[in-house]
């Protein structure tokens, strides 16, 4: 939801980013599908958890400032869809998903659902890969902050290839090469691949700067990375 180089003291910018991925959620509505959302920390976690690691060397607090930041994008984009349709958005922000079960349930599968961040330990790839199996969901789309998965680091190496399809190992094995810590965790949680592979999901990769991606994502058009 907000990407690295946000810049906060522009708040018709910030407020326009959480309108273009409003827009393209309630459109997902319109043609049928069930979504819920996990909004990411983004650079408001990566600012606090910075000046967290002045103070402390606890993930766990760390992981804790992040956390409240996820709840906090998930506050304002519950916003922004309300604004759009009024009572469109499930009345509570979904953190634990061992509670995705009954808001799916209570809310008849009409309406977004919106979660953050969980617990320490746990990034929000990994929490939105639990709803997806608590809801029997086939598709997960992780907006991020590069158009798919490469083979290095795109950003560091020049020579880095972008894969169109990749299986769940060999998914593994380019994660496993990166960090997996608060605020470094990086393309995908690693605890997550494992649970996508035994339940059948589909995982899709996408540029989260361009919003319409989801939209491709759903309809195959998409210029990401199919994992699966």
């Amino acid at each position: 939801m907000l990407t690295k180089g946000t810049d906060f003291s522009n708040t018709d910018t910030f407020s326009k980013n959480f309108n273009r991925y409003a827009d393209v959620i309630m459109k997902l509505r319109r043609d049928g599908h069930q979504v819920v959302i996990v909004t990411g920390g983004g650079m408001p976690a990566r600012l606090f958890q910075k000046i967290g690691r002045n103070f402390t060397k606890d993930y766990g607090k760390l992981d804790e400032l992040g956390i409240l930041a996820t709840k906090l994008n998930a506050q304002l984009l519950s916003a922004a869809l309300e604004r759009m349709e009024e009572g469109v958005v499930y009345d509570r922000i979904i953190a634990d998903p061992n509670d995705m079960g009954f808001a799916f349930f209570e809310s008849e599968g009409k309406k977004i659902i919106v979660c953050g961040g969980w617990k320490p330990g746990c990034s929000t790839d990994l929490d939105a890969v639990l709803h997806a199996k608590e809801i029997g969901a086939e598709l997960v789309i992780n907006a991020t902050n590069v158009d798919g998965v490469y083979t290095a680091d795109p950003n560091k190496n020049p020579n880095a290839k972008k894969i169109d399809n990749l299986s769940y190992q060999e998914f593994r094995k380019i994660i496993e090469a990166v960090p997996q810590t608060p605020g470094e965790y990086r393309l995908f949680d690693l605890k997550g691949i494992d649970i996508l592979q035994k339940n059948r999901i589909k995982l899709v990769v996408i540029d989260g700067s361009d919003p319409t991606e989801i939209l491709r994502a759903v309809e195959g058009s998409h210029k990401g990375t199919v994992v699966g």
